[in-house]
């Protein structure tokens, strides 16, 4: 189950499409899915979490914290709303289109996409771009 909660102002125009859409993603990538958190968030709440749990004292758009069980994806992505405006901003991208790719950045870690080195970081984006184009 696929669960979408608040810590700030912001709301998702459509919780049922982004849901189905991130279902489908995990059955694409031959997981099931199990308890999936997505927390929306400001940059301060954030930025705690990360020096709490990670020991970063820097700003991120997604900390997520991964329950995943063999082939039963469950986790917790936080994402700062306040950073995904400045990041679609930054690379001249409309917000929900920012949006949507950090969430799927989320699940794909918990599928075993890593994005430390540059070839991996490549490999993400493809699986990235991939999935926004599924998107209806």
């Amino acid at each position: 189950m696929i669960s979408f909660n608040y810590e700030t102002d912001f709301r998702l125009q459509d919780e049922t499409r982004i849901s189905n859409w991130i279902t489908s993603v995990i059955v694409q990538e031959k997981f099931n899915e199990g308890e999936i958190n997505y927390i929306f968030c400001d940059d301060e709440y954030l930025l705690k979490l990360n020096i709490e749990f990670l020991d970063h004292d820097t700003l991120t758009d997604i900390i997520s914290f991964d329950y995943t069980l063999g082939k039963q994806i469950n986790g917790d992505i936080y994402i700062s709303v306040e950073r995904v405006h400045e990041n679609a901003n930054d690379f001249d991208v409309d917000f929900d289109t920012e949006l949507n790719r950090v969430m799927v950045h989320g699940v794909l870690h918990y599928c075993g996409y890593k994005d430390k080195s540059e070839e991996d970081e490549k490999a993400m984006r493809l699986k990235e771009n991939y999935y926004l184009s599924k998107l209806a």
